[in-house]
């Protein structure tokens, strides 16, 4: 899903010199932010199973961070094709 965010940077980058300046850049970026919290939180709840409180919670976490990515990336999407940002 990073991957997903960045090359959404990069076809903004390179669209930018017709449609002008946008802000859709800026919010894949920070959808990778969450992409990246929710991989680091899944991948600390791995690493803490044998601690079952932590490990729960940081799974919770990671699947909060994942989903609001997924509607920020879906939502960013939607927008920058009809030109609403």
């Amino acid at each position: 899903m990073i991957g997903i965010c960045t090359t959404l940077i990069g076809l903004v980058k390179v669209v930018e010199g017709r449609i002008g300046p946008s802000h859709v850049d800026e919010y894949a970026a920070c959808a990778s932010l969450l992409f990246l919290a929710s991989a680091l939180t899944s991948y600390l709840s791995i690493r803490y199973s044998h601690r079952q409180w932590l490990s729960r919670r940081l799974e919770t976490v990671a699947d909060q961070c994942f989903l609001v990515g997924l509607l920020a990336i879906t939502a960013i999407g939607l927008l920058f094709a009809y030109e609403a940002i």
